[in-house]
């Protein structure tokens, strides 16, 4: 096996590249994966795809085990790759008949593309894919597929390529297997966390340490890993992206921002007319929350801008399209600068949680109720529809309560704004905390606590703005209204520490709420009541 063990090195710029592989030849990581082929040329060409198909760069990945495939016709392992490049993992089904073409390039049936997998571990591979494209719903399939990679993981415990896929495979199955405890999560970080002590310039390894932390709690365990990532592969959008999901949930705003930025480019600088723009409208959306949140606006209008712009030249707008009323409806919410539209019953879930809010702030009560009105016919429309995932179901109708909450406020009913609000709470809790930026637009803890402190009950506000930091650490308006409820309880020294950290995110950006922050620490200082 000497003969044909080779190793993918970072730094190499495969000379036999072509097209828009060797145009993006930087880093994809360190890993070794020994195959059977006879070609060095095929074998450099899967290494090479392997390295990006961790990063789920599934384009250039394509074109890898695609050129692999051309040198050696019968290279199992080259379509074993492919196939996986239409498994998004996190995702349900979104290309079934593609994976199966590629296997039925290799052979007609199971039983003859099993034949040209020469070795055991190739065979387990090749095995577990056919679970995953063969028959039965999305659901068993990645469980019988998490199944196969757990017994070849058993067999296989220290192979840096099994262990990897077998992690991925874990994180894939969580939502089948409505695992809501973590266990799987920590089960699929502690067996990447080993591959990354072997290799740390593994792309498989941070990544999917990345996906197991991505939680409040445990994302200090994934900051290494971000760091590393943030390093490497730096041709593939996602990976770009991705430690921004650990940046996130610490807070980090700044690098939030560079990492999409980053993403971003490396998206534009691989896409082609007519592509889809879905490696490009993650880093916007994700990029835009980390400039608002850091203060930035002007950059975060520049976010949309680049939307509109890529949509419109997209020969697949549907996405942008979608996510557009989403960067629109973030920018109002979080700089508070209001904006009332009409509403339609086209009016998307974050067009009439922004609509509602700013119409409240306005004074516009009839906008206002006819935001309540419409919002609980999208709600009940989305929980009668089975194909939604919960994330999207679910948070409409919290927004639908956040509405309620504040149509109650504005007719003077406090103890209906409470009663309402409380029901977006309690919804939100049963859900996990926001792996990116937060859903609803506007989380309800944090609006909880604005209703509360509207109606003078700041004492219990407090606990509504840290749960809400708790879910979303650093998250700015949740930060100046604890600053705001400790003040109206008289509390100037809690309140000049949220001030405090509210001066240190926003100190390189003019916003509004600086002058707050400032105004209230000067008088602190001077010794103010």
């Amino acid at each position: 096996m000497k003969g044909f063990r080779v190793i993918c090195m970072v730094l190499l710029v495969l000379a036999i590249s072509v097209g828009t592989v060797a145009a993006q030849g930087k880093d994809v990581g360190t890993l070794v994966f020994p195959t059977s082929t006879k070609s060095p040329e095929a074998q450099a060409r899967f290494l090479r795809g392997a390295a990006f198909l961790h990063s789920f760069g599934w384009k250039q990945a394509i074109a890898e085990f695609q050129a692999a495939q051309k040198l050696d016709p019968d290279f199992a392992m080259a379509y074993w790759g492919q196939s996986l490049c239409y498994n998004h993992p996190l995702l349900g089904d979104r290309d079934l008949d593609s994976p199966r073409a590629v296997l039925k390039r290799l052979g007609a049936t199971p039983g003859e593309r099993l034949s040209k997998a020469p070795t055991d571990r190739e065979k387990g591979f090749l095995q577990a894919v056919e679970i995953l494209w063969g028959e039965g719903d999305i659901t068993e399939r990645k469980m019988g597929y998490l199944e196969a990679m757990r017994r070849l993981y058993q067999k296989y415990p220290k192979d840096d390529e099994v262990a990897s896929h077998y992690a991925l495979a874990i994180i894939a199955a969580v939502r089948p297997a409505g695992d809501t405890t973590f266990r799987m999560y920590v089960e699929a970080g502690a067996i990447a966390m080993e591959v990354f002590e072997r290799n740390p310039n593994h792309p498989g390894a941070v990544h999917y340490i990345i996906h197991s932390f991505d939680d409040p709690v445990h994302a200090p365990l994934a900051l290494t890993a971000a760091d590393r990532f943030a390093e490497i592969a730096e041709a593939v959008a996602h990976a770009r992206h991705m430690p921004s999901h650990i940046f996130i949930q610490r807070g980090m705003w700044e690098r939030v921002s560079m990492s999409n930025q980053s993403a971003y480019d490396a998206a534009i600088n691989l896409w082609e007319p007519g592509d889809t723009i879905g490696d490009a409208v993650h880093p916007l959306d994700w990029g835009q929350y980390g400039d608002l949140q850091w203060g930035d606006y002007a950059k975060a209008r520049t976010w949309i801008a680049r939307l509109e712009e890529l949509t419109e030249k997209s020969g697949s707008p549907a996405r942008g399209v979608s996510a557009l009323p989403l960067v629109k409806a973030r920018y109002v919410l979080e700089t508070e600068i209001w904006n009332v539209k009409p509403v339609t019953e086209k009016s998307s879930t974050h067009e009439l949680l922004a609509t509602g809010i700013s119409a409240y702030h306005t004074g516009d009560n009839a906008t206002l109720e006819k935001a309540a009105s419409q919002i609980r016919v999208v709600a009940e429309k989305q929980a009668a529809d089975a194909s939604l995932y919960d994330r999207q179901a679910q948070p409409t109708r919290v927004a639908q309560y956040e509405i309620e909450a504040l149509d109650a406020l504005a007719k003077g009913d406090g103890m209906g704004a409470i009663e309402h609000i409380k029901k977006g709470v309690e919804l939100a809790e049963s859900m996990p905390p926001p792996r990116g930026a937060p859903n609803p637009v506007k989380p309800a803890h944090e609006l909880a606590g604005e209703i509360l402190l509207k109606i003078g009950q700041a004492e219990e506000a407090v606990l509504f703005y840290q749960t809400q930091l708790s879910r979303t650490p650093g998250r700015v308006l949740s930060i100046r209204g604890l600053a705001r409820a400790y003040s109206a309880l008289g509390n100037r020294v809690l309140a000049g520490e949220q001030y405090r950290k509210l001066q240190n995110i926003w100190s390189e950006h003019s916003v509004a709420g600086l002058k707050e922050a400032s105004d209230y620490l000067a008088s602190t200082d001077s010794g103010g009541q």
